[in-house]
């Protein structure tokens, strides 16, 4: 089953990116370190729908589940999922933003939230 979620993602990637609008598939797996103690990954397993709002600004939608594997301790599988704008500012700049949740399986665990704002600058 992995196989066939990689070959979709990987297949999607090499894609026409921006000018495609519709659903994909988006594996995505983050890990972290303080100085060089490994702390874990998450790993993000969504189903997602991508759009164009205007001819100059885009968003997706995306959500799933995520594995949380903490070193040395039992993974956990948790909803979560992010929403995404993104906007031409000029032919060569543009801006993007992200809101984001991952779950708890622990209901003494409060949810988490995350964003992220950025500019691009393409030469």
């Amino acid at each position: 089953m992995f196989k066939s979620v990689f070959a979709a993602t990987a297949a999607l990637s090499m894609s026409a990116g921006a000018a495609l609008a519709g659903p994909y598939v988006n594996v995505e797996a983050n890990s972290g370190w303080t100085g060089s103690d490994y702390g874990g990954t998450a790993t993000d397993l969504h189903v997602g729908y991508e759009g164009d709002i205007s001819e100059s600004a885009s968003y997706y939608v995306q959500g799933g589940a995520t594995i949380v594997s903490p070193d040395g301790a039992e993974s956990d599988t948790v909803p979560s999922g992010k929403a995404g704008l993104g906007l031409a500012l000029t032919d060569a700049l543009g801006a993007y933003g992200e809101v984001s949740f991952v779950g708890s399986g622990d209901s003494d665990i409060d949810r988490g939230y995350g964003t992220k704002l950025g500019l691009k600058y393409s030469f």
